[in-house]
């Protein structure tokens, strides 16, 4: 790989900061876009497209549990069984819940050398509707906990079995996917930069899209889907999460998974908990407002604190702070849910090197920045001192419910999935053509299917070992090695 980079040098880092960056290019100092699209088909001849087919996992590869094992040391001890129990519902839960053990084989996998701000764990389940600042829906990616600068490929190389689908029909869905991914980047490939930047699927355009589909199921689904998602807001999950206490709103217990901070305070873990009283998260939260832009710090002002609660997100995420904070306006009917969530190095930092930034927080919200076609007014990061465990903390601010639609990948029917895959892969070629060398990415990839192919091997080899793994988290379960916690 790296005789790849030196010999094409054609890709900066994605996420240089304002210091790093360099001075104006000096005129007719930047290589053509054909240039950069035959360096690109150049790279086949170091990193054969069709060398990406083949799963070829080292004879000592590290244990995928002992590897969870050791991210489990860094999390909440409580909450390390329902990470488990998530993770044991099914093989494609397990592989949500696998980016260190992924990462880890990805990095042996072939590498054409252009970095791309890596979204690091772009399975389809991160995909789906949110709110743009300026109240559209839009499709995009929306878990940025792993992003980092890195290969292209290790975002594309994600493998996973859903549904119960035969082998034929599961090529299908990662041919449909990678062949999206392909044609898009070739698309990507033909634009000027600012066109690049603003492209955005909203889900008018996927409505569009799905019009002229011979599955009428699927169009008024994907309507009903417009309507349902727009009904997902922070007034819905103040009827969903909270409660009028003794004449003030509070967050209600749902214990392990939403524990109010005075609840914590109660418990064994008092420590953690009175290391998150009311006062310390104001502080936060003014540090994050304070590092926000002014009209987004202005509007922050506008609300006060109502109520704290750490809550249980995600699978990969399970046993990682995450608190959930009620703001409230002056008369208790405009609620503001924010989402304040720790941020640990990403799993790609030991193969791909660490990030530019000391602090995780930051690199999670710059990446998202990076990737993102519009990210949350609200999006910030501060760092906390020093608790009484000792360490810092890094925590990132967004809104709890700009997430407004994900898709329920069980309940897709083969032909859906591969329409849903299609998108995501859309967007990931946004992503990856917004901060990589588009026009050499697209000259390695072409116009034929060699690349879609070899992913389709090497996804169908991948899911297979996938089950393997999820069967030895099952033995040692049942062994009692691990803890797990179902149901929850």
């Amino acid at each position: 790989m790296s005789a790849v980079k030196t010999a094409l040098a054609v890709a900066r880092s994605p996420a240089g900061s304002r210091d790093s960056q360099p001075d104006w290019p000096a005129a007719g100092s930047l290589a053509t876009a054909a240039e950069r699209a035959s360096f690109g088909k150049a790279a086949r001849g170091l990193v054969p497209r069709e060398g990406h087919a083949a799963l070829e996992l080292a004879f000592d590869r590290p244990d995928p549990v002992e590897l969870l094992e050791m991210q489990a040391r860094t999390r909440l001890p409580e909450l390390v069984p329902v990470r488990y129990g998530r993770m044991l519902v099914s093989p494609s839960a397990y592989f949500r819940g696998t980016s260190l053990p992924m990462a880890s084989d990805l990095a042996a996998t072939p590498a054409t050398g252009f970095t791309v701000q890596a979204c690091g764990d772009a399975h389809l389940g991160n995909f789906g509707v949110f709110a743009a600042p300026d109240g559209r829906l839009v499709f995009d990616i929306n878990d940025f906990d792993e992003t980092l600068p890195g290969p292209w490929e290790w975002d594309v190389e994600i493998a996973g079995r859903e549904n119960g689908f035969d082998l034929k029909q599961r090529r299908k869905v990662v041919l449909a996917a990678v062949s999206r991914y392909r044609e898009a980047m070739l698309a990507f490939a033909r634009m000027t930069p600012l066109d690049v930047r603003y492209a955005r699927l909203d889900l008018s355009e996927i409505h569009k899209e799905l019009k002229s589909a011979a599955n009428g199921k699927l169009r008024k689904a994907v309507g009903q889907g417009m309507i349902s998602a727009r009904t997902r807001d922070s007034l819905q999950a103040l009827g969903k999460l909270t409660a009028v206490v003794d004449g003030r709103r509070q967050i209600v217990a749902d214990p392990p998974l939403i524990v109010p901070v005075g609840d914590l305070a109660a418990a064994e873990d008092a420590a953690d908990g009175a290391r998150w009283c009311e006062p310390a998260i104001g502080d936060l939260l003014g540090a994050c407002r304070r590092a926000q832009r002014e009209d987004s710090a202005d509007l922050l002002a506008r609300y006060e604190l109502g109520s704290l609660a750490r809550k249980v997100v995600g699978v990969s995420s399970v046993g990682t702070p995450c608190w959930i904070v009620l703001m409230l306006d002056s008369n208790d009917s405009d609620p503001l849910f924010l989402q304040v969530k720790e941020a640990e190095p990403s799993v790609l930092s030991e193969f791909a090197g660490p990030s530019q930034y000391d602090n995780q927080a930051q690199r999670v919200v710059v990446g998202q920045r990076f990737i993102q076609a519009a990210p949350d007014i609200f999006l910030g990061w501060m760092r906390a001192a020093a608790g009484t465990d000792g360490r810092r903390h890094d925590y990132y601010v967004r809104q709890l419910r700009d997430w407004k639609l994900s898709a329920d990948l069980a309940g897709l029917s083969p032909g859906r999935l591969r329409r849903f895959a299609g998108c995501c892969a859309w967007t990931l070629a946004r992503a990856h053509a917004r901060t990589g060398d588009r026009f050499a990415m697209a000259g390695y990839l072409g116009t034929s299917v060699v690349f879609d192919e070899a992913i389709a091997d090497f996804a169908a080899s991948y899911a297979n070992q996938n089950e393997r793994d999820y069967a030895e988290l099952s033995r040692a379960a049942k062994s009692g090695r691990i803890t797990a916690r179902k149901g929850l």
